[in-house]
């Protein structure tokens, strides 16, 4: 069993923000995050991540809980399982009530790396490649470059360091052939660049061939540490410098990573062998940065730049794309001493939406009337994925490139009025009544536990009239019910932040109260000329008192 001391000292690390934000593309909305809601289909975004309370919840389904719920919610873990993925990726190692468990996750990785570094130097082919590439020593050591041998040499070496074969399979630098029965390592003869996850942990490698293996360079397996489609090679070096310059540049390839740092772009990272994916959009989302992508001019580079850019775009990025002719890359740049260039095309970027309209309208023969059309139509569906400011915007742009041949602004038809929504309405439930008064009462009792004595002494839960049930969820502390969750989340309700504020409202509140009770006494048919006296005085006496700025206890 896994130590409660453990697992809170896990959960003092877990940023909810971070968690959920590597499973899914959250976006900013005033202290907190929305998102259409991984847990059932909706259009419209009623999921919410709160930073400052750690939760999550839907308004949608009810989902809601804390990063380990979130986990557990999706991967379809069991609540051990999900502590275990959460410890391995923020690289925290769990203790167990039995020393048998209390073992710490595999060091083959940075061991094995170690290793490649001490045996790059002494491999003369692979440091002259590398000097060749202008590649720094400095800059050897600050991406950990190394060289791996043969596939025998490796194997030898993980047994000599005690790791089991099972242990590199499992990390991936090991593979199994089950046909023969045979383990083989899957870096042999190749420049080596060791990948990390976005905290600094090798979660895999790259390696470069130098004896003319027919794949050029190749990648770790997906494992249970590694993603290559959420993971951006350099990032770990990258992530404050980006936060800093508020931009971070894209690259195809490592070299281009590495030369580009050498040079002071020390905000590049590069995608792992893939195209840019949605997964990888919530590890651009942090800090808001300008996304450059720096994209080859071959046709596998414009179509991967093309795809980036329909992506980034459609998700609101700001940024844009410079695309390397001549069969040059930032690398060659660099080597080149063309540093004062390079910064000038990652400042002059075409935009992302300009980008894709321009590609599109080059895979056309415009002088074919069909064929414009089918242009005109492809355009158009592009610029539907945008919001309607940009689709306006932008119509203007496709019917302008297009304008020469014979097509007006007015063919473009988007319809971007139909099915709008207000993205700044507060989240509530449908057909639901929301009394903020109340409301900002029962956050009071969730923010502030310390008035929850004052309250009950002149507020029962019967006395609220349109959200008794969530007031008495509060008061008893159960914070996981989806009311109370909603209530927590809900950046439109304020909390009281001082007991003479808590107490003005509650004097206001009970003087309508009590004013509300009367009147149903003076009125009520059904009791007694005594009981209504009696009740008609004690109203009366409360309100007095209200009025006078005393609060009255309920057994008053």
């Amino acid at each position: 069993m896994i130590a409660q001391d453990s697992i809170e000292a896990l959960k003092a690390r877990l940023d909810i923000v971070d968690v959920v934000g590597s499973y899914i593309e959250l976006k900013k909305a005033g202290g907190n995050f929305k998102a259409p809601c991984p847990f059932h289909d909706e259009k419209s975004p009623s999921f919410v991540v709160s930073p400052q309370k750690q939760i999550y919840h839907c308004f949608g389904c009810g989902a809601g809980g804390d990063s380990v719920k979130f986990v557990m919610e999706y991967e379809k873990l069991n609540y051990p399982e999900a502590l275990e993925k959460l410890a391995d990726s923020y690289n925290f190692i769990l203790t167990h009530t039995d020393n048998k468990h209390n073992k710490p996750r595999s060091q083959v990785m940075d061991k094995l790396n170690e290793w490649y570094q001490t045996l790059l130097t002494s491999h003369q082919t692979a440091m002259s490649y590398i000097k060749e590439r202008g590649i720094f020593e400095s800059s050897i050591e600050k991406f950990g470059i190394g060289y791996a041998p043969d596939s025998n040499a490796t194997l030898n070496y993980i047994r000599s360091q005690q790791f089991s074969i099972k242990e590199a399979v499992d990390m991936g630098v090991v593979g199994y052939n089950q046909e023969r029965n045979q383990t083989y390592a899957r870096f042999i003869e190749r420049i080596t660049f060791p990948i990390h996850s976005a905290n600094g942990s090798i979660v895999g490698f790259g390696g470069r061939t130098i004896t003319g293996h027919q794949a050029k360079y190749v990648n770790s397996p997906e494992t249970a540490f590694f993603n290559k489609s959420r993971l951006l090679y350099a990032y770990h070096l990258a992530k404050q410098a980006l936060h800093k310059k508020q931009e971070i540049i894209i690259t195809e390839g490592y070299l281009d990573v590495i030369m580009l740092h050498q040079a002071g772009f020390d905000n590049a990272v590069a995608t792992l062998g893939t195209a840019l994916t949605h997964e990888h959009l919530p590890l651009l989302r942090k800090g808001s940065p300008r996304v450059v992508m720096a994209y080859d001019g071959d046709k596998a580079g414009r179509a991967a730049a093309l795809k980036a850019s329909k992506i980034l775009s459609a998700s609101g990025f700001n940024g844009g794309v410079v695309v390397f002719g001549g069969g040059l890359d930032p690398a060659d740049m660099v080597k080149d001493g063309r540093v004062e260039e390079l910064s000038r095309m990652f400042r002059e970027a075409k935009p992302f939406i300009e980008f894709v309209l321009d590609e599109i309208l080059v895979l056309y023969n415009l002088k074919d009337p069909k064929a414009k059309e089918a242009c005109m139509q492809e355009g158009i569906a592009y610029l539907k994925t945008l919001s309607p400011i940009l689709q306006e915007e932008y119509k203007t742009y496709l019917a302008s490139r297009l304008g020469g041949l014979g097509v007006s602004p007015s063919l473009l038809k988007l319809n971007t009025h139909s099915n709008a929504v207000d993205k700044n309405a507060p989240l509530m439930q449908k057909n639901t009544y929301r009394d903020m008064w109340e409301l900002t009462l029962i956050k009071t009792v969730l923010e502030h536990p310390e008035f929850i004595e004052q309250i009950l002494d002149v507020i029962e839960p019967n006395v609220l009239q349109f959200h008794s049930h969530e007031f008495a969820r509060a008061i008893a502390g159960d914070k996981e019910s989806s009311e109370v969750m909603a209530i927590m989340v809900d950046d439109s309700i304020s909390s009281l932040e001082s007991e003479e504020a808590l107490n003005a409202e509650l004097i206001t509140f009970l003087t309508r109260y009590y004013e509300r009770e009367l009147k149903k006494v003076n009125i009520a048919s059904n009791i007694s000329f005594e009981e209504k006296a009696f009740y008609i005085r004690k109203f009366r006496g409360k309100i007095a008192k209200l009025k006078s700025g005393e609060l009255v206890s309920l057994n008053d």
